[in-house]
Parts: C-alpha cells; sequence; structure tokens
C-alpha cells in the first residue's frame, strides 16, 4: 500500500491539516495518509506543547470514521527529538509491505537539506510538497518531489492557542470534537 506520512506536531490538529490530508488522497496514488504525532520536534520548542497523548487523542477525534486517514504514535516509542530518518527506517522494517512518501509543506521542504541524513532522505524517498504563503518551492534539491497545489487554510495552531488562551472562539478553526474536548479538558488555557 502507498501511504503517505504527514509529520507534525497537531498542536492542535486543525481544517488545515484535514484538508490537505484529504487533497492529498484525492489527487495522488497514496491510498492512506498517516498523521504522525511528533512528541518533540528538533526545530521546535517543546514548552508550548500539549502532553503528546492528548494531542493524539485530537488527532483520532478529527480523523474518527475516515478509512483512508490514520493517526500514528510511532515517534512516542523512538528517541526524542524526533528525526524523520530515524522513524522513516522504523516504519519501512515494521511494514515492509508499504511503500511510504513524506507530506510536507514548502516551508518545511526549504529546509529539508537540514535535517538529519537529508541525503538519504532525498535519495529514498518521494515527497509530496503543498505550497505555503511567502515559502517558494525550491527547486536545487536533489529530490523527487511533486508539487501538490492544496487548498489552504491561513490558520495556524499557534494562533488557535493564542485564540483559546485569550478566551476567543474556534469554532470554524478545529472540527467539532477537537473543539469540545479542548474546552472540557481546558487545553491550552
Amino acid at each position: 500500500m502507498k501511504i503517505g506520512l504527514y509529520f507534525g506536531s497537531f498542536n492542535p490538529i486543525h481544517h488545515g491539516h484535514l484538508i490537505i490530508a484529504e487533497h492529498v488522497i484525492n489527487e495522488t496514488e497514496l491510498q492512506q495518509v498517516w498523521f504522525i504525532v511528533s512528541p518533540q520536534n528538533p526545530f521546535k520548542q517543546s514548552n508550548s506543547l500539549l502532553n503528546e497523548y492528548h494531542r493524539l487523542h485530537l488527532v483520532k477525534l478529527a480523523i474518527e470514521g475516515e478509512n483512508n486517514l490514520r493517526a500514528s504514535d510511532i515517534e512516542f516509542k523512538l528517541p526524542k527529538p524526533s528525526y524523520t530518518i530515524t522513524t522513516l527506517q522504523y516504519l519501512e522494517e515494521k511494514y515492509p509491505q508499504h511503500q511510504f512518501t513524506i507530506i510536507l509543506g514548502s516551508d518545511s521542504f526549504l529546509n529539508l537539506d537540514k535535517w538529519r541524513s537529508a541525503e538519504l532522505i532525498m535519495d529514498r524517498y518521494e515527497l509530496f510538497v503543498y505550497t505555503r504563503a511567502g515559502f517558494e518551492v525550491r527547486t536545487d534539491l536533489p529530490v523527487k518531489y511533486t508539487i501538490l497545489d492544496a487548498p489552504l487554510l491561513q490558520i495556524s495552531s499557534t494562533h488557535i492557542r493564542k485564540l483559546i488562551k485569550n478566551g476567543k472562539s474556534v469554532r470554524y478553526l478545529l472540527p467539532d470534537t477537537v473543539k469540545e474536548e479542548i474546552e472540557k479538558n481546558h487545553y491550552y488555557r
């Protein structure tokens, strides 16, 4: 099976993430998209992260009933911080029957050559890159990639957390189940 790996903190998951995943399923040969919830991204501060199990639960709520989308805690079992190459090697060993592709935004694609074992990733894996405003796709990297013209919402998890902290509405930014869980547990207050 061809599987797209969508890495992220998902702190919290929002409609923008879900639209990208659905677009990838609709517009490529991928049969599933796995949301790889990262406990600790080596490029981000972890002090504003909700507990990884809570974030995983929010992802599961967001994709409940979707057959082509899956939430993964695979990086919870691996050394921290989470490096994409470590996760890819682990997944290939655990699921040799699958073919994995990386889904990432053009902002992350700009820094691909700074990732751990970047040469190996660029040599062995295909990438689906969705464009983000203000971040042009690099053309100088020796990697097989496809640019996806995904519909993008100019929202971010950072902005959502700020709204929640300030007691503002996030009603149309998150799936209702995610919003309700955040409110019930007073996350991001």
